[in-house]
């Protein structure tokens, strides 16, 4: 739409008048239009199979009509009044209540039984619009929580067009925990093994060129073209850092993953010279890395534990972050609440595009006794307790992802202890291409977290 039409629309709605109806038909409806779906490509109150929708949206594909059809939404947007009947505010600003039950309602339509197919969502009151992105289980944002003005409204729609047509392929996860012995490398490789057994096309990058563990883990060796030389020079090619691992079974089937070595000229130098000699210091991965959002599932990156160039850079690389934790050391878990209220959203302030987001937390590699489950428990509580008196930041969806009001479920999904996932790293083999059991627990993981 033109500038003047949105000035229009923008002055036509009154925040103490308008209701839901009002903003659909004034400013939501024209929102579709100029994100170019026509009449007969979007549907109002669609049943997701949980809970109704306010719209939902697909181009039409041949004789395919979504509004007849009503098969295999693209994008679906939930639409808020910018004030009650009474007047009183409904705020999508970030941290509001408001906008935390919306960001919920949105995420659980996109997750239901009749959106599969869809990548994205938007939350919108005309005063503030934020979109979503879908990806397998996870949802994350896409932008933050925008607040609309008249100066603004244009490249608003612009930029939130131009991500819905031209979708990333890859899901970017880092793993990390403030605190090292969690199993952040084990885990990393055999996530990588597990999605590429599915049929998924994997790109790892070990960043922790101190230790390497990863890369040594598989018996692999810095190329001719390193990761270093293409974050100080942006006339190299990333591509040719890349190397393919590839296990052949006795079937004479052949598994691969991809592979960025650990580059072990980053570890000469210090965090000063990094940021001398890379411009853009910890943003400049995440720009590296760009180019294969198009081209794999999934991006997982491995970095060490320390707050510093390589983990930071690691944290604004990514959409998500997964978070090991040992039930039996407390220290992993108050360094994943850490992780989860001071990291994230630091980097997250930094970026201002959205992200990245913080998983659930799970416990990696130990069998839990009952008495050690309490303890655990208890400390966690303690943890959630704490930083709600301490900063009001509320943990719970993070360490109990289950737990709702009416069904205090205080599961967290646990990784067991297996010795060959250990042993594995002699045979530079992850477990789960070497064992069936392994491979079923990593798989659990993969499933709980990411794939449907």
């Amino acid at each position: 739409m033109l500038l003047t039409d949105w000035h229009e629309i923008l002055d036509n709605i009154l925040p103490d008048e308008s209701n839901e109806a009002y903003i659909s038909d004034i400013f939501v409806r024209p929102l579709i239009n100029a994100l170019g779906f026509n009449q007969k490509e979007h549907l109002s109150e669609f049943k997701t199979g949980n809970g109704t929708v306010d719209f939902a949206t697909r181009k039409n594909v041949d004789s395919d009509i979504f509004a007849l059809s009503k098969i295999n939404p693209y994008l679906l947007i939930e639409v808020k009044a910018p004030a009650t009947g009474a007047g009183a505010k409904f705020n999508l600003s970030e941290g509001t209540p408001q906008y935390i039950n919306t960001k919920e309602q949105i995420k659980r339509y996109l997750l239901a039984s009749k959106c599969n197919t869809s990548q994205w969502g938007i939350i919108t009151n005309s005063v503030h619009i934020q979109l979503f992105r879908r990806h397998g289980q996870v949802v994350f944002p896409a932008t933050p929580s925008i607040l609309i003005k008249k100066d603004n409204i244009n490249a608003i729609v612009s930029h939130v067009k131009h991500l819905i047509d031209n979708p990333p392929k890859a899901l970017t996860v880092c793993i990390y925990n403030n605190k090292g012995g969690v199993g952040k490398t084990t885990t990393t490789a055999n996530l990588a093994a597990t999605l590429a057994q599915q049929g998924k096309q994997v790109l790892v990058i070990d960043f922790d060129p101190q230790q390497g563990d990863l890369t040594k883990s598989l018996g692999l060796h810095v190329g001719k073209i390193s990761l270093y030389d293409c974050l100080s020079d942006r006339n190299l090619n990333i591509h040719d850092t890349v190397q393919p691992f590839t296990v052949k079974f006795k079937s004479g089937k052949s598994l691969q993953f991809d592979i960025i070595p650990a580059d072990p000229k980053l570890g000469n130098f210090t965090e000063q010279e990094l940021a001398t000699r890379i411009e853009k210091g910890s943003a400049r991965l995440k720009d590296a890395l760009k180019v294969f959002v198009h081209e794999y599932d999934y991006i997982f990156i491995d970095c060490p534990t320390n707050w510093m160039f390589f983990s930071q850079s690691s944290l604004y690389t990514c959409d998500v972050v997964l978070i090991p934790t040992k039930h039996n050391n407390l220290a992993s878990l108050d360094n994943a609440a850490k992780v989860i209220k001071e990291l994230v959203p630091k980097v997250k302030a930094a970026r201002r595009d959205g992200g990245p987001i913080a998983l659930p937390i799970f416990f990696n590699g130990e069998n839990i006794t009952p008495p050690q489950l309490k303890i655990a428990n208890q400390e966690i509580e303690a943890i959630i307790t704490r930083e709600i008196k301490a900063s009001k930041f509320n943990l719970l969806p993070y360490f109990y992802p289950k737990y709702i009001k009416s069904h205090t479920n205080t599961t967290i999904f646990s990784l067991p202890n297996y010795a060959i996932v250990a042993g594995a790293a002699f045979a530079r083999i992850p477990a789960a291409f070497k064992d069936s059991t392994a491979a079923k627990y990593y798989l659990e993981l993969a499933k709980e977290y990411f794939i449907l």
